[in-house]
């Protein structure tokens, strides 16, 4: 048997969220367990295009079995129009098999996105995510107002999850409080993941 891992799962066109998901990972590694970073394949019009099953650069795809092995789960997505990316979304519908067999209840969550603008919908894009890790029984974590940066980020970060602005050219580097709250929203999941490891389901 593997040992416990909570994964960070995420999707990223021009790497703010990749930045975000490697913060979340720092801070989940702090909490003593393991982060398995994992991505999912962009999605296409063209209906005969393919993604080869390794990518270029960065993080692997996620399996089914990654997300049903795992101890607890950050979910992250830049913002689409108030939404999670398409990529994403495609890829949480085809995880029926694992709502099934519950295999996700009673696991920890929680989400993080980035967008270009300030106001730019990223609460209400953290609110489409945490409705299907609800379906799937996850108990959901946000970012508590002990983590004081909350009170003082000029940029991204709320109680819901982790947020970044990354402006309008999407070329914006995480400034230190978003890092902060990146690292304290694994921390805390990844403390939280190994409390609820041998709870009942």
């Amino acid at each position: 048997m593997s040992a416990p891992y909570v994964l960070v799962l995420y999707y990223s066109r021009h790497g703010a969220t990749e930045a975000m998901a490697k913060q979340i990972a720092r801070g989940i590694e702090q909490s003593g367990i393991e982060a398995r970073v994992r991505t999912v394949p962009a999605v296409s019009a063209n209906c005969e295009a393919t993604a080869s099953a390794i990518p270029e650069s960065g993080a692997l795809y996620c399996t089914e079995a990654d997300l049903a092995n795992c101890a607890g789960l950050a979910l992250g997505s830049p913002t689409r129009f108030g939404n999670m990316a398409a990529p994403m979304k495609y890829f949480i519908d085809s995880t029926s098999s694992l709502w099934i067999s519950g295999a996700l209840i009673n696991k920890p969550a929680c989400v993080f996105s980035s967008s270009s603008s300030l106001h730019g919908g990223q609460e209400t894009t953290l609110l489409s995510m945490m409705l299907p890790l609800m379906h799937h029984g996850m108990v959901l974590a946000g970012l508590p107002y002990s983590e004081s940066t909350l009170l003082n980020t000029k940029t991204g970060g709320t109680p819901y999850g982790a947020t970044h602005l990354a402006g309008r050219d999407n070329d914006r580097a995480l400034d230190s409080d978003e890092s902060q709250l990146c690292q304290a929203q694994g921390k805390r999941l990844g403390m939280l993941a190994r409390q609820l490891m041998d709870s009942p389901r």
